[in-house]
């Protein structure tokens, strides 16, 4: 072979990877797009795939992980609720106390999750998370009742990301938490709901403040907001401008936002929103840099 027909054989491979490279990220990406818009059908939890993948990226690193491995994990993690697609909104946006038969209904989202993806070319990657997230090492968790490490570790770690964000998150029953409170629940549930050794580490992290920028946001320096009947139920894309309104995704107020010394502020105009300022906002910058962030872990398929 010359070293011509050598240089062009290598740009061939070169290319083919390169192409393959970008159909993981395409396929990726319609993979956060769709958690995405399932997150969006309940008005409460705004963010909370974000924080979790944060949280779980942040526990995977300081718990052992190489720096791929933490990211698939968190990749993980962004994907955890996508079976909660099948679940009603009259059980998912449900503001009282579940029944017996409506949390079994609840209970049937990783199991869907992990049938949604079978087949998918991603889906090694990441359906263990989304299928057994919600186990416990005592026994008594779902779908399938697993025992400590029976549990595939990525679960274990992302589980415990989850149930602190659910903490800590304001319902329309309930305020979210105080971090220090939820991070002693968690203690208190060692070796019980939560794995001993990463519930520890997660405990040691929150008490350093390794999560306060994570708390109370959807994206990196972007709290949520408050609506003044709803509470924090305000998420601010990073495409929103002053001048672009908004709508509550609980209560259908009508904002605006609004230059602000602490930057854009969603200021109430005491109407009601538009229909095309209710729909589910898809945040397209944050999708695609989260799966630049995550490319390198698609590498290991």
């Amino acid at each position: 072979m010359t070293s011509s027909e050598s240089q062009a054989l290598t740009d061939e491979v070169q290319g083919l990877r390169q192409e393959l490279a970008s159909q993981r990220q395409a396929l990726l990406a319609s993979l956060l797009v769709s958690a995405w818009m399932v997150e969006a059908r309940d008005p409460y939890t705004g963010g909370h795939l974000w924080r979790v993948a944060r949280m779980a990226h942040a526990l995977a690193l300081a718990s052992g992980s190489t720096p791929r491995e933490a990211s698939r994990i968190a990749m993980a993690g962004f994907l955890h609720d996508l079976g909660k697609v099948g679940i009603p909104d009259a059980i998912l946006r449900k503001p009282g106390r579940l029944t017996d038969e409506e949390f079994a209904t609840i209970k049937t989202h990783p199991r869907v999750g992990a049938r949604m993806l079978s087949g998918h070319p991603l889906a090694e990657l990441v359906v263990g998370v989304i299928h057994h997230h919600h186990e416990m090492p005592n026994g008594r968790g779902y779908p399938l009742g697993l025992v400590e490490d029976e549990i595939p570790h990525d679960a274990r770690l992302v589980g415990i990301c989850d149930a602190f964000d659910a903490m800590t998150s304001t319902r329309p029953y309930r305020a979210g938490m105080p971090i220090v409170k939820a991070l002693d629940i968690i203690e208190s549930e060692l070796g019980r709901q939560f794995d001993r050794l990463l519930g520890t580490q997660f405990v040691r992290m929150g008490r350093d403040g390794a999560f306060d920028g994570i708390v109370g946001h959807s994206d990196d320096g972007i709290p949520l907001q408050h609506c003044p009947v709803c509470g924090p139920t305000l998420v601010r894309t990073r495409s929103a401008r002053a001048g672009h309104h908004l709508g509550c995704p609980a209560c259908t107020a009508r904002f605006t936002w609004t230059d602000s010394e602490q930057g854009l502020r969603a200021m109430p105009t005491g109407g009601y929103a538009e229909a095309e300022e209710l729909e589910p906002a898809l945040d397209r910058a944050q999708i695609e840099a989260l799966v630049l962030d995550w490319a390198e872990a698609m590498g290991a398929i």
